[in-house]
């Protein structure tokens, strides 16, 4: 079953949040036990892809799917006639705007970070997160950092298990202050006060544009949420933006950046950030992660006639 987005369309703070105590997750090591390092991958898996930048070892992980319908009021794009005609040009066959959910797992020095958390199998996603964190050679236990793109609940359901514990027990969890302040202003209205009571013993802030691990940098992408920011990867000549929800979907977004987005809580900065980054991502040599575009999310924006599209780095990935 495809849920039901209309909350989420008006708010920033969690609407996705309320729930996360039922998701089911493994058992984690509990706080404060010694994190052993985290190994090479472990297995072959189709839910983890391993990412290179520069010398940095990074691994895209399957969390799950969100679909929606493309003519359905749960759709955030109002013109559904033009959306399902662009989607059918697309070769996509359903009439249905498929999100995937993939988390990015960053090696760093002796951080081991997780960028986004899922959604914990709210939402209608399968939550594969921690399988695919294990397939990976990762243990929660061995987490040390979690980045928090913005508070929506595909990307903070995975923070809290179904005995409302941390599932990354030893990792500090960090989001831009004012998205944190926007989180916790509507925590109420939202029925996250669990999640967040359980979280925020973690929860260090960060200003706008702030380095937060020795090699990732927060790069605010405004207009998704108050404090919506992308994280920009960088290991020599080589780097990686994590994009979070400045775009979602890799036809419409990429194609249309210019038609409004529902879920966006303003809608012209949402609109002059995807512009911005179609068209700085073009003429630079930046990869981009898009985290809802098709696994495993990694690729380049190329610019074709008067528009642009999405290229992705895998020659098999859609």
């Amino acid at each position: 079953m495809t849920p039901s987005f209309k909350t989420v369309a008006a708010s920033v703070v969690l609407a996705a949040m309320i729930g996360v105590a039922g998701c089911s997750q493994d058992a984690q090591p509990a706080a404060g036990e010694p994190a052993t390092p985290a190994a090479a991958p472990a297995t072959v898996s189709p839910d983890v892809s391993a990412v290179r930048i520069g010398t940095l070892e990074a691994t895209a992980l399957r969390d799950g799917i969100l679909k929606v319908p493309a003519a359905d009021k749960m759709s955030p794009w109002a013109n559904v006639a033009e959306v399902t005609a662009l989607l059918t040009s697309a070769g996509v066959t359903d009439a249905t705007i498929h999100l995937p959910i993939q988390p990015l797992l960053v090696r760093d020095g002796e951080r081991v970070v997780l960028i986004d958390a899922g959604a914990g199998g709210q939402m209608g996603t399968e939550g594969k997160l921690v399988a695919s964190l294990r397939a990976a050679g990762v243990e929660p236990g061995q987490v040390t950092d979690v980045l928090i793109s913005h508070a929506h609940g595909d990307h903070v359901g995975g923070l809290v298990g179904a005995d409302g514990g941390l599932n990354f027990p030893n990792a500090v969890i960090r989001m831009s202050a004012p998205e944190w302040a926007a989180a916790r202003a509507g925590a109420d209205a939202a029925g996250a006060g669990a999640l967040l009571a359980a979280i925020s013993p973690k929860v260090e802030p960060f200003l706008p544009g702030a380095q937060v691990t020795p090699s990732i940098k927060a790069v605010p992408l405004a207009g998704h949420t108050p404090g919506h920011s992308g994280y920009e990867i960088v290991s020599g000549d080589d780097r990686l933006l994590y994009i979070g929800d400045a775009m979602h979907s890799s036809i419409i977004s990429v194609q249309r950046p210019e038609w409004t987005n529902g879920w966006d809580s303003d809608n012209a900065k949402a609109v002059a950030t995807r512009q911005d980054l179609l068209e700085r991502g073009v003429t630079g040599t930046r990869r981009i992660y898009g985290v809802h575009f098709p696994f495993p999310g990694v690729g380049r924006f190329q610019r074709v006639d008067d528009g642009f599209v999405w290229i992705p780095e895998s020659p098999d990935q859609p």
